[in-house]
């Protein structure tokens, strides 16, 4: 990603897709943008890239429940919209952490927590939380914490 700001390379991408006319990829940037607009107008703020991250990743999750609920409802139309805005949403995240990269991590939060039983487990996630965020899913995460402390 550029320096741009995450919101101005979202504005981009409309624009692109708007000249290019695809109308899929511009519904679903538009639904990302409709979500930031919603939350900077109920919270009266403007939101930096790091919580524009945080909302692109809860779509995500969204959108990742709704495609297993479809797909097992056999609702195929309906699952191959969700994909669709997944893959969209997902040009805006930054890459995904490889397996060693999220173990590195995790010792160094339960090093510098100082953490030594599930009881610490809180202090580790919040060192944790804003290093992956978007970049992994914090059901991996917990699921490697309590691996590390148990």
């Amino acid at each position: 990603m550029t320096n741009a700001s995450l919101k101005s390379q979202i504005t981009e991408a409309m624009k692109d897709a708007m000249r290019a006319r695809e109308k899929e990829k511009l519904g679903a940037i538009r639904l990302i943008q409709s979500e930031i607009k919603r939350i900077e107008v109920d919270e009266r703020i403007e939101l930096d890239d790091t919580r524009v991250l945080a909302v692109l990743d809860k779509m995500l999750k969204q959108r990742r429940d709704s495609l297993k609920q479809f797909t097992d409802a056999g609702r195929q139309d309906l699952a191959d919209k969700e994909q669709a805005e997944i893959e969209v949403i997902q040009t805006f995240m930054p890459t995904p952490l490889t397996e060693a990269e999220l173990e590195n991590l995790v010792a160094a939060a339960v090093a510098e927590s100082g953490a030594e039983s599930m009881k610490d487990m809180g202090r580790v996630m919040a060192i944790l939380k804003p290093q992956v965020q978007g970049r992994a899913d914090m059901g991996v995460i917990s699921k490697a914490v309590k691996a590390r402390l148990g």
